[in-house]
This record gives structure tokens, sequence and C-alpha cells, in this order.
């Protein structure tokens, strides 16, 4: 919140870098809805691990976690992850300014805000360890089955995040990839293809060495991609297909 008030502060404009006007719902995504979301189930000054605690220690307490982890509200981190390449882009290209140094001299914050704005995605694998630990504590106790079920939901939204964020690397595709219908599977594999030599096709596949290829299933659709890594000013890789 300091961050992004401070962006409308007049007294502070003059240091605002060019490339970041009118830019803060790209740089913050949509982090007021996760901060709104926290207050709304955890409390202003709650932690999480202490409610789980709570409720290991009490198991009645089970359906009000199992409440907060509903996947309609857990959505908002697939929503959050699929803006962070584009944050960190912007980030990249501002973040070593004079405004945000100026904003983190007066917050007194030991890190920068690339730090905190890592933090949602961080966030949503942690809500699966706990699960985790919290099945380990209530083996055949009431209420494992629902447990079992909210970490199916939690790993359902990770696995979401994830396909999520290898779609918005897809950069040569010409048409839309919202029409090929629902993800149902992406992963690595390796290609081979059928070579010619005269008139005659090799079969002996072992022969060649494979192509590495991205492949995207699709319920309307196979699609198959070339994975490019590219260099972003000295920051690690990212892949596009």
């Amino acid at each position: 919140q300091g961050y992004a008030s401070e962006m409308d502060n007049p007294s502070l404009g003059h240091l605002i870098p060019s490339a970041l006007q009118n830019k803060k719902e790209i740089l913050f995504g949509n982090l007021p809805e996760i901060y709104e979301f926290h207050n709304r189930h955890v409390g202003s000054g709650g932690c999480l691990a202490a409610l789980a605690a709570i409720v290991i220690a009490a198991p009645f307490m089970w359906n009000a976690f199992l409440f907060f982890l509903q996947k309609e509200d857990l959505q908002i981190y697939e929503k959050y992850c699929q803006n962070k390449p584009r944050s960190e882009a912007l980030w990249r290209q501002c973040g070593d300014s004079i405004f945000f140094q100026e904003c983190q001299r007066k917050l007194d914050h030991k890190l920068s805000l690339d730090a905190y704005l890592l933090k949602p995605v961080q966030r949503i694998t942690k809500y699966q360890l706990l699960l985790k630990e919290m099945l380990k504590c209530s083996k055949n106790s009431e209420g494992t089955a629902e447990l079992e079920e909210a970490l199916a939901t939690v790993l359902d939204i990770i696995k979401s995040v994830n396909d999520s964020m290898h779609q918005i690397a897809i950069t040569g595709y010409e048409g839309d990839v919202s029409e090929l219908g629902k993800l149902l599977m992406q992963g690595s594999f390796n290609v081979w293809t059928d070579h010619k030599k005269g008139h005659n096709k090799v079969k002996d596949l072992a022969r060649f060495k494979p192509m590495q290829r991205h492949l995207f299933l699709y319920t309307k659709m196979l699609l198959f991609c070339k994975k490019r890594e590219e260099n972003t000013d000295g920051h690690e890789k990212t892949a596009s297909y």
C-alpha cells in the first residue's frame, strides 16, 4: 500500500519514471484484491500459520479453515500470477529508480518492492504445505476427507497457475489460444520425426537425436512449441514458445 499510495503523491510525481506512468495496475496486478481477501478471512493482524496451528489443536474448527480455502477465492492467485511476467518486466525497467529508493527509505523496508511482490506467489505454495501438515496430524480423524479435498483444490490451483504461466509465454501462435478449449496437460517432451534417405524412410528412431518440444494439449488441439530462452538485461533467462 505504501508504494501504491506514493505513486499518487504529487510531491513525488517528478521522480516517477516515464515507463511507470499510468501502469500501477501492471506493477501490482490484483494485489489489492489479495490484500482484501486476507483481511476478510484472517484479519488485519492474523497469521495463516497460527490459524493452521489452532485448527490442528481444535479439529472442530476445520470447517472454518476449509471455508478460507475455497477454490473460487484462491483463483485470485491465478490472476495475480498471470500478470507477474508483465510486472517483472516493468520492474526491470524502473526498479532501480530514485522513486522506488525514496519509497523504500520512507517505509523503512529492508527489502525492495520486488521481494514483496513475490509474496503472493510463495503464499499459494504455503497453503499446500500447511494442509499436508494438517493431514499428518489428523489421520483417521473426523474431517480428514474434507482436508484431502481442500488439498486437492489447492494443488489444482497451483497446476492452473503453472499452466497459465506457460500459456502466456506462447508468442508464435497466430490464432487465439483461448479458442482451443481447456488446457488438459502441458510439458516438455522429446520428439522424433521421420527422415528420408533416398526413397526409404529410416524407421529406427534411436539413430536420431530427439528434439525438445513443449506440448500443450487442449480439448480441440495439440500445440507443438519450440522453447526459446532470451536474456533479460542480465537477469534470469525467460522462456517463450
